[in-house]
């Protein structure tokens, strides 16, 4: 998504590493990989590896989950299924008990079974506050290992959207290793001896690059008939576009999962670089980035100046500008192309804002926002002057282009906003906290549900540290009450989620909390030098998604693995 920098001499590091022999070594002694068994990527590390604690989102090492340690299900987001994975069969055998039988045969790495008392000991942890899915004991009432391969979960509040979110993206956790951890242990804990139940196991890992090694024992190559292709996977730390870009166009790099400027250009011009679209956005959406007002700071408390601010907005000159052509803009409801049933398009074609700088005048001019004094720029309907910054990181190329054109846009109407670029962390401590006009963010990504995307835009309570969702403080207990009943729909009654989902939208796209944008890519380019038969829209080829991002491993990229095909 980002530009990265980091010092010059790990970016010179990578360039070494990858120059000889297509791709580097192991360092710690076992000699080079084998290039026509090794599959190569990047995009996904942004530092070195330093933790393998599953437990700790967004701070372990790529393929932790997903490679090493697994889930029970997978969600197919093509399908809109959940897909048996560690777990054989499931059953509601109530409407607020959960019964899940785990497959036979399934052994840690250490050579201790998989049994039912795992998954128990697993949803335990979530006890400890600390722990990334503490909620999850909000509405559950008990667990039990019901015999060795059974698992009993009833709930005290039916929340199977929330539940279900849980059950694909989480992984069980041998009890023989974790049950008996302080809290401490559990955060602190990088967990060098890795014992799962994955495909692929720690290898090595040096400050540049993370290697797996095929596990050639793995349950699922018989109980899935699913070979993973690639014996080594290295992944390489990101160094900067510059270096992933030459990597790419010499076949040194497999696949990248970073969002690169320009590689329009390289798939148009090099037949070996390849993505899942032949054009333009080249790469699926998978998350959608959104214009946040901070609604405790007039005037963007009034439902009308934001309205004002979203016709403002000529999305097609960002697409066509800072991305290239490489994202869509997002429906005015925000929710992804995999969501659209969710969408009330009637609603929407009448209520959706478009761009429309005549509109937004107009809208402004009937709330009482107007020049009085010859500026340029309206006044609030005290006569207040109005000036408002625009912040997103500092060195996120693409959302800086983005944040200047927007604050240009709203400045053509009437509207004072500037755009400003401090470090990420100040920007993070500035957004949590409530210091802040307006943001872009992006932080919730596809998933196997909206009410994913409803609880990050509407949750309540707001609180004085806003860190992962509703980070413009916007209260609607209306709104909130309704994301409350969709966590409550069954996982499969997708006509009873889209009644819901169409009276959210109802307030959504009157209110205007969060004004969506475009969806950012699934960054995502291919190099078929070494590996073939990558997902595409071709009639044939595969259709999981080809990331290691996080969460996207349990999404089905796991089978991208087994069915790439080696070149020769």
């Amino acid at each position: 998504m980002r530009s990265l920098r980091i010092p010059a001499a790990l970016a010179a590091l990578a360039i070494t590493a990858t120059a000889c022999s297509g791709g580097g070594g192991n360092e710690e002694g076992s000699g080079s990989y084998p290039r026509s068994e090794t599959l190569y990527t990047t995009g996904t590390a942004w530092g070195p590896p330093v933790s393998w604690n599953p437990l700790m989102k967004g701070q372990y090492a790529p393929g932790t989950i997903g490679l090493a340690y697994e889930t029970l299900f997978l969600y197919d987001p093509n399908e809109g299924e959940y897909v048996p994975w560690l777990a054989e069969s499931d059953e509601w055998t109530a409407e607020n008990v959960h019964e899940i039988t785990l497959r036979e045969g399934i052994t840690w790495s250490d050579g201790e079974p998989l049994v039912a008392e795992d998954v128990v000991a697993t949803l335990e942890l979530g006890q400890f506050g600390s722990v990334s899915y503490s909620n999850i004991w909000n509405f559950i009432e008990s667990a039990e290992a019901t015999d060795e391969r059974t698992v009993t979960v009833t709930f005290s509040e039916n929340r199977p959207q929330e539940w279900m979110n849980w059950v694909y993206l989480n992984p069980v956790l041998p009890a023989h290793i974790w049950a008996d951890m302080e809290e401490t242990a559990l955060t602190d804990s990088a967990n060098e001896d890795i014992v799962a139940t994955g495909p692929y196991v720690y290898e090595s890992h040096t400050d540049d690059r993370m290697v797996w090694e095929r596990n050639d024992e793995w349950w699922g190559t018989e109980a899935l008939d699913l070979e993973m292709q690639p014996r080594y996977i290295v992944d390489i730390v990101n160094a900067s576009n510059e270096v992933t870009m030459n990597m790419i166009n010499q076949g040194d790099i497999d696949l990248s999962n970073n969002f690169l400027p320009g590689i329009d250009q390289i798939l148009n011009s090099n037949p070996n670089v390849t993505s899942f679209y032949d054009g333009p956005p080249y790469m699926k959406s998978a998350n959608t980035a959104w214009l946040v007002p901070n609604v405790t700071r007039a005037p963007l408390d009034d439902a009308a100046f934001r309205q004002a601010l979203a016709h403002s907005i000529d999305m097609e000159q960002i697409i066509a500008g800072p991305y290239t052509d490489l994202v869509q803009a997002a429906s005015p409801t925000g929710l992804l192309p995999e969501w659209d049933e969710y969408i009330d398009q009637e609603l929407v074609e009448q209520e959706g804002f478009t761009f429309d700088a005549d509109e937004a005048v107009a809208i402004l001019e009937d709330a009482g926002y107007m020049d009085e004094d010859g500026d340029g720029y309206v006044e609030t309907p005290d006569g207040e002057p109005i000036a408002l910054t625009l912040e997103v990181p500092s060195g996120w190329t693409d959302w800086m282009e983005a944040a200047r054109l927007i604050a240009g846009h709203a400045q053509a109407v009437g509207i004072n906003i500037e755009a400003q670029f401090p470090e990420e962390d100040l920007l993070s401590e500035n957004r949590n906290s409530g210091e802040f006009d307006l943001v872009i963010n992006n932080e919730r990504p596809m998933s196997n549900t909206p009410w994913t995307y409803y609880d990050y835009l509407f949750q309540l309570p707001v609180n004085e540290q806003q860190t992962t969702v509703n980070f413009g403080r916007y209260e609607n207990e209306e709104a909130w009450q309704l994301v409350e009943q969709l966590a409550a729909v069954p996982a499969d009654d997708v006509e009873g989620a889209a009644e819901i989902t169409s009276q959210i939208q109802e307030i959504q796209l009157a209110e205007l909390p969060a004004i969506p944008l475009w969806y950012n890519g699934l960054w995502s380019q291919s190099t078929n030098e070494t590996w073939t038969n990558w997902p595409s829209e071709q009639e044939g080829a595969p259709q999981s998604a080809a990331t290691f991002w996080n969460g996207w491993l349990e999404m089905g990229a796991i089978y991208t693995l087994a069915e790439i095909e080696p070149v020769g």
